[in-house]
């Protein structure tokens, strides 16, 4: 690694400590989001309703199985991960989930 490089990761990590024990407010923060809270089976097929698409292509668009959301909807298996983040959009504003990427 570079000194120059390597010196400026050091005071990075200086600015972080000063700013963690309050001595620093001028520091541009990040926070990362919040795990989304839990989707009862009612809300997916209300989303999914909502969007007017059948399972298989509501399984598409979330990049999972038609078994998968099947078992959603009735209860059986809780989604989570990428997926439980991607009903949650789709919830908010439904149409973002079927925009084109």
């Amino acid at each position: 690694m570079k000194a120059e490089l390597f010196a400026e990761l050091q005071e990075a990590v200086r600015d972080v400590a000063a700013y963690r024990r309050g001595e620093r407010s001028d520091l541009k923060v990040a926070r990362f989001a919040s795990t989304p809270k839990p989707i009862k089976p009612s809300e997916i097929r209300k989303i999914r309703r909502l969007l007017r698409i059948s399972q298989p292509m509501f399984a598409k668009y979330l990049g999972t199985s038609v078994g998968c959301v099947r078992s959603w909807e009735q209860g059986r298996r809780k989604p989570r991960g990428a997926s439980l983040r991607l009903l949650c959009i789709a919830k908010n504003k439904p149409a973002t989930l079927l925009e084109r990427v």
